[in-house]
């Protein structure tokens, strides 16, 4: 009903009346109450058909809890996606120090091209990933021992087990019935592209077999990682590589015996090689028009992915995804909203600018503007707040009476430097302002303790009246999110070579507060 949020604001003052209504309204426009996305789960068992993922590892014992949640959901639903296209090079955009890259090159034997602005970044990504493969090595080393030996105990206890996983794969083998396309758990219609990728899941029931048992010891392997990865932080950064083989005697070998040695070690020397080299971080700055061959000379089939890219990044992402015929599939996190272009914002008339907001032609019919202040709102996390993780009240006010005073004292309304995370750093109020009006350059000789102390003291008696003001705006933030997102996703349904693109909840809100990814597949045709 049209009418249920109509009492929300006065009509003539346009004031808030109803807080509960508000809050109601703002729920009821919430990605989670909409119903726009496509469950996780639907996208990984569409991806899959019959085959189930690798057992992931732990990632915590060399990332913080944050970020371990978001590379091993991540990693997980981008191998799925490429094992599903049929492509093994992935492009990270805004790779930052690799985190997700290495994962996904170590884990997952993907060739992933890193790129970030940062040249600090890049070079960091290159000496964490050194030292992480050297750890690598040394305990896949001994698991693959490890293994051999579980394998001979299974095997008397459960000596039909490959001949039952065979007889199942027989009796299902891949084909357009068991394709993306007719998965019925998929709660969106239009999940499976209407051209779909039929080809690249179809194979003979041999293959499958073959592909499936592969599989199979890949994932045995990867539940070892586990035991191993717990000595990781304890390796020293130094830490040996772990030899190729040991020698032994070849002197009462025969010519085929050693021919077939020796081939065998080129072979595992060639595949070490190219182990070695899966993950490259590279610096360059990624725009709308960036032509990736030029950063990537053996560019192939592949897909870009993005964790957090920051501001317009994400945005660039997905057009450069649609341009370039190279690239199949895109998973893109957006965040820092609050840094996106907008085109209707200062009502300028760039019309060969390449703006971060909006992308969709019905917004950029209807001329939409957010505003920063809505995009910082956005920025905000409702569910970390509805846990109990409150906000700053302190820096807020700290940061609204700064802003009084330098409008008052200095004249000054708007200016392009930041105050940063000058809270943290302060160790009073007056100092907060000393600091902050040093960092934009203003004098501070004029304007002695007395004064600052002020301003401090006029306005503590309404910390409480700000709370409640950012409170609306946290309860708000959703919805803003939601108009960023749906603007992306629309953009990606006007175009004529998207098979399939959708919003996924990718993570845990409370540990990543940006959690949806904006996904797409191209059609078979572009393929």
């Amino acid at each position: 009903d049209d009418d249920t949020f109509s009492n929300v604001f006065c009509e003539n003052s346009k004031k808030l009346i109803n807080v509960h209504l508000f809050a109601l309204a703002a729920k009821y426009y919430s990605l989670s109450d909409l119903g726009v996305c496509t469950p996780l789960e639907d996208v990984l068992e569409a991806l899959r058909g019959d085959n189930q993922g690798t057992t992931g590892i732990k990632t915590d014992e060399f990332m913080n809890n944050k970020k371990s949640h978001e590379v091993q959901v991540m990693s997980e639903l981008v191998d799925s996606i490429a094992n599903y296209c049929g492509i093994k090079q992935v492009i990270d955009i805004g790779s930052g120090k690799g985190y997700l890259s290495s994962f996904l090159s170590m884990q997952y034997n993907l060739k992933v091209y890193g790129i970030d602005s940062s040249n600090t970044n890049t070079n960091g990504a290159h000496e964490r990933n050194r030292k992480l493969k050297k750890h690598w090595r040394a305990y896949q080393s001994r698991g693959r021992a490890n293994l051999k030996s579980q394998r001979l105990e299974k095997a008397n206890g459960r000596p039909v087990e490959s001949e039952i996983k065979c007889k199942a794969i027989s009796e299902k083998p891949l084909n357009n019935d068991s394709s993306l396309q007719s998965q019925d758990q998929v709660t969106i219609q239009d999940l499976v592209p209407s051209c779909g990728f039929t080809e690249v899941a179809t194979s003979e029931t041999s293959k499958q077999t073959e592909v499936d048992l592969v599989t199979r010891t890949q994932s045995d392997e990867s539940k070892l990682s586990e035991e191993i990865l717990a000595i990781l932080n304890v390796l020293p950064a130094d830490a040996v590589e772990v030899s190729s083989s040991s020698q032994c005697s070849c002197g009462e070998l025969c010519e085929e015996e050693r021919a077939q040695r020796k081939m065998a070690s080129l072979k595992a020397k060639a595949s070490k090689s190219s182990e070695s080299n899966l993950y490259f971080p590279l610096t360059s700055c990624i725009t709308a028009e960036t032509e990736l061959s030029d950063i990537i000379t053996d560019l192939e089939d592949c897909m870009m992915v993005g964790l957090h890219t920051c501001g317009d990044l994400a945005a660039n992402t997905l057009r450069i995804f649609t341009a370039k015929p190279e690239i199949k599939a895109v998973c893109s996190v957006g965040c820092c909203y609050h840094l996106l272009s907008e085109q209707f914002e200062n009502q300028e008339d760039c019309p060969e600018e390449v703006w971060g907001f909006p992308m969709c032609q019905y917004l950029k019919d209807k001329g939409w503007c957010c505003g920063r202040n809505a995009r910082m709102s956005a920025c905000l996390a409702l569910e970390r707040v509805a846990v109990g993780q409150m906000l700053p009240t302190e820096s807020l006010f700290y940061r609204a009476v700064l802003q009084v005073i330098i409008e008052e004292i200095y004249g000054v309304t708007k200016s392009d430097r930041h105050v940063g995370k000058t809270f943290s750093k302060s160790s009073s109020f007056i100092d907060y302002v000393r600091k902050s009006l040093k960092k934009l350059e203003l004098d501070d000789s004029k304007l002695p303790d007395s004064c600052i102390m002020d301003y401090h003291e006029k306005y503590k008696h309404r910390m409480n009246e700000l709370e409640a003001f950012n409170m609306l705006k946290v309860v708000l933030a959703p919805c803003i999110e939601v108009l960023i997102l749906l603007d992306r996703l629309c953009y990606l349904k006007e175009q004529d070579n998207i098979a399939w693109s959708g919003l996924v909840k990718l993570f845990d809100p409370v540990k990543s507060p940006r959690c949806y990814a904006v996904i797409a597949l191209k059609k078979q045709s572009c393929f």
